[in-house]
């Protein structure tokens, strides 16, 4: 596996002065079955914060999917509101090992489904990274930035180079901004999340949480989330989206511009 430390080097120190102050943190949510997304968007408003999504087409607890028509007015008014997008891959497929043949083993695990394991070349990857960009232009009018999240973080040397020669940048996370909304309950209480976050988070650090998770029972927003930003906050620190992060934002910048359809 490619190391998250190697990945984030120089990453998680002090970022350069973002417009929200000079201790930004840049908090990020993968898609999960958006059953806390309209809890997540009002505690992001509450607070004045810029985020940074990255989307995958995962199953919904209604029935549907991240990126169908029932979500695309929520997508809409995120990007109204001034928030970053990156792609998670369409299929939410997980790296499992790279193969002598070039291509790569990999697991498909979104929802409940029984994880399904397979088979990608470069070539079929980059498209899993491609089409929520497409969708998001679709639904959006916006271009997504080059940027993209693994999921569970997994990658390798082959398969961040695979996705870079199709344009798109991996994105990590700092070792102190994993929040822990996807580990068991047994694991980790709330409240001890709660208190390592606030504990470990520094300024510069990518921060990653996920919008409902289907295996955790305490709910980890809004008991978590809420008191963390309130917390970071105190602190001086604010919420900054990853064009004002001095690695990723000159990729978020250039990106082509796009006039967003309207919130709704």
């Amino acid at each position: 596996m490619f190391s998250l430390a190697l990945m984030m080097a120089g990453v998680s120190g002090l970022a350069q002065a973002a417009s929200c102050g000079d201790k930004p943190v840049f908090l990020s949510f993968d898609t999960g079955h958006m059953g806390v997304a309209p809890l997540v968007a009002e505690t992001l408003r509450r607070y004045d914060a810029k985020v940074t999504f990255f989307l995958a087409n995962e199953p919904t607890l209604t029935g549907g999917a991240t990126l169908d028509e029932q979500w695309a007015p929520w997508w809409r008014a995120r990007v109204a509101e001034g928030h970053d997008f990156g792609s998670h891959t369409w299929d939410h497929d997980i790296w499992m090992a790279d193969l002598p043949t070039g291509n790569f083993k990999m697991k498909r695990m979104a929802g409940k489904a029984k994880p399904v394991l397979h088979e990608m070349t470069p070539r079929q990857y980059c498209e899993d990274l491609r089409k929520p960009a497409q969708r998001f232009r679709e639904m959006t009018g916006q271009a997504m930035a080059p940027l993209f999240r693994a999921p569970s973080g997994k990658t390798s040397e082959a398969l961040i180079a695979a996705a870079k020669a199709c344009g798109f940048t991996h994105v990590g996370w700092s070792a102190a901004g994993y929040l822990g909304d996807d580990l068991p309950d047994k694991a980790a209480s709330n409240e001890v999340l709660l208190q390592r976050a606030l504990r470990d988070i520094r300024p510069g650090d990518v921060l990653i949480a996920h919008l409902g998770i289907w295996s955790r029972q305490q709910a980890w927003a809004p008991e978590v989330l809420d008191p963390l930003m309130r917390g970071l906050k105190a602190k001086g620190m604010c919420f900054a989206p990853l064009r004002e992060h001095p690695v990723y934002g000159p990729l978020v910048r250039g990106a082509a511009p796009a006039h967003p359809a309207s919130a709704s």
